[in-house]
C-alpha cells in the first residue's frame, strides 16, 4: 500500500507511542480515523461528480447523433409523400386474410380443471362415511 512495508508501519507505530503516549494514542488515532474517512469521502463524491459529468456528455453526444439520423430519415422519408402498398409475396398468397376479431364460438369449452375422480362403489354418501 503506497509503498509502506510493515516494519516501517511498526516503527511509525513505536514512534507515535513515544511521543503521543499510550493514555492519548487511542484519541489521536479516532481522529486520524474520521480525518481519512472525511478525506474518502470527498474523493467518493468528487469521483461521482466527474462521472455524472461524463455521463451527461456522452447522452447529448448521442441525443445529437439521434437528432441528425432522425432528421436524414425525415427527409429521405417525408410524411405527405406517396408510398406504393406493399406487394405481397408469392409465398404469401395473393393476398393473406387480417384477423381484426376473436372468431364467434357457437359454446364455451369446457376443459376439465382437476382430473376425474376414480369410481366408487359405494352407496352411501361421502359425508356420511368413517374417516380411515
Amino acid at each position: 500500500m503506497f509503498g509502506v512495508d510493515t516494519s516501517e508501519l511498526i516503527v511509525v507505530a513505536v514512534v507515535a507511542l513515544l511521543f503521543i503516549g499510550p493514555k492519548e494514542l487511542p484519541r489521536v488515532m479516532m481522529n486520524i480515523g474520521r480525518w481519512v474517512g472525511r478525506l474518502r469521502g470527498y474523493a467518493r463524491h468528487f469521483t461521482a461528480g466527474i462521472e455524472n459529468v461524463i455521463r451527461e456528455a456522452e447522452l447529448e453526444e448521442m441525443e445529437k447523433k439521434w437528432r441528425e439520423e432522425n432528421q436524414r430519415i425525415l427527409a429521405q422519408y417525408p410524411a405527405d409523400g406517396h408510398y406504393p402498398e406493399p406487394v405481397p409475396s408469392p409465398a404469401e398468397g395473393p393476398e393473406t386474410p387480417v384477423m381484426t376479431s376473436l372468431p364467434p364460438s357457437e359454446t364455451e369449452p369446457t376443459l376439465p380443471l382437476e382430473a376425474p375422480a376414480a369410481p366408487d362403489e359405494d352407496p352411501t354418501p361421502p359425508s356420511e362415511r368413517p374417516l380411515p
